[in-house]
């Protein structure tokens, strides 16, 4: 019995995390002797319609799928798409289908966070984004959150277990519950502890929003650590928070007026795209919980298009084996296996599984998957307003 409610590696690797339905079939087609020779395509929208999303959930789509016998074919994780498979699966149709489910979970969720994320790093491109929603969600999704996160561009993040898993180092220095622990009017106390007790290596960045004006606590805290002070950070909940673009301004004015050099503002707190739009000419950074954590899947299906060699399909489907493509003006192309690709088009679909072994581990690597996402939303003016 698990200790949360948490459905546990055994269960997704041996197909048990699946919808009662695929139970069902599997019974009723080893009664029936059947089990034919599929390709099925995962795809979200079966034409290109121009509203682009970040394909990801790709390495924990290759460890659930690999020891089966099936061949997959993959757009790389980290690349735009807007319509057509984002993966192909090719064989028995009993070898992979109990794990339709937990396949299409692992990408649809990873996908929306990863665009919800894109979305974010595109609205302020000079300054740094860091993702701050693990708290809304369930602690074991944190790792999730996080990853598609940096496969977006987004430069780090606050979760320290999440961290672990992927090799990174989490960010963040205060909350208001430290700052309240020393009691109003001591906030001085609190940053001068906080400076005193972490590493060197972890930036000073002060709160500076908890009892009093925006301005005068930062001015305070600047006051108190001097240069070893790197930022502020405003976090004001929005019912005190009036015109955020103001206060930043003031809070940077009063820096100015003061020569003070080297010290950035951050802001955080139910942020989305149009406030990093509205606020990035006066913010250094940004923190981004909600929005990108929150983030609605992408809504993939599983469709089988081929059945023994022959085209097939479900109504309001379109039957074949595909090809997606990526022309050089930045637009997304589906077309038939075997038939012309589009001029001067990469072929966006790569091997990922060859007789159940993955045959690279490179589409996993999460800078390599950033940098697909970094060219691909330049080349298809992702996020521009």
């Amino acid at each position: 019995m698990s200790t949360f409610d948490i459905v546990g590696d055994e269960a997704i690797l041996s197909g048990r995390a699946t919808d009662a339905y695929f139970d069902r079939t599997e019974t009723t087609l080893r009664h029936a002797g059947k089990n034919p020779h599929v390709v099925a395509e995962v795809t979200a929208d079966q034409f290109p319609d121009g509203e682009f999303e970040l394909f990801a959930g790709l390495k924990d789509a290759a460890r659930l799928l690999e020891g089966h016998d099936v061949d997959v074919d993959t757009v790389p994780e980290g690349r735009l798409f807007d319509g057509g498979p984002v993966m192909r699966i090719e064989g028995s149709y009993l070898a992979f289908a109990r794990l339709e489910t937990s396949l299409l979970g692992f990408l649809s969720h990873a996908s929306g966070i990863a665009t919800a994320a894109l979305e974010a790093r595109r609205a302020a491109p000079d300054s740094t984004v860091l993702s701050f929603g693990a708290r809304h969600v369930h602690p074991s999704m944190a790792a999730v959150v996080e990853r598609n996160a940096l496969i977006a561009g987004l430069d780090g993040f606050s979760h320290v277990a999440a961290g672990d898993i992927l090799g990174k180092e989490a960010s963040g220095t205060m909350p208001h519950a430290l700052m309240i622990a020393f009691g109003r009017g001591n906030q001085e106390q609190a940053w001068q502890a906080f400076d005193e007790a972490v590493d060197e290596d972890v930036p000073r960045v002060a709160l500076c929003d908890t009892y009093s004006d925006e301005k005068d606590e930062v001015v305070r805290a600047v006051d108190t650590l001097g240069d070893r002070l790197s930022g502020v950070r405003l976090d004001t909940t929005s019912s005190r928070r009036g015109d955020f673009r103001h206060i930043c301004r003031e809070v940077r004015w009063e820096l100015d007026a003061r020569d003070i050099d080297g010290v950035d503002i951050f802001v955080s707190g139910g942020l989305g795209p149009s406030d990093l739009r509205h606020l990035r000419d006066h913010v250094d950074g940004f923190g981004v919980g909600g929005y990108v954590s929150n983030a609605d899947p992408v809504d993939f299906a599983l469709d089988i298009v081929e059945v023994d060699g022959e085209p097939a399909a479900k109504r309001g489907k379109l039957s074949g084996v595909k090809e997606v493509y990526r022309t050089a003006d930045g637009g997304h192309h589906v077309g038939l296996r075997g038939h012309d690709a589009p001029a001067d088009a990469e072929t966006l679909m790569e091997p990922l599984i060859r007789d159940g072994e993955v045959v690279d581990e490179e589409p996993f690597d999460l800078d390599a998957a950033a940098e697909r996402a970094a060219a691909d939303a330049t080349l298809t003016g992702f996020g521009e307003e």
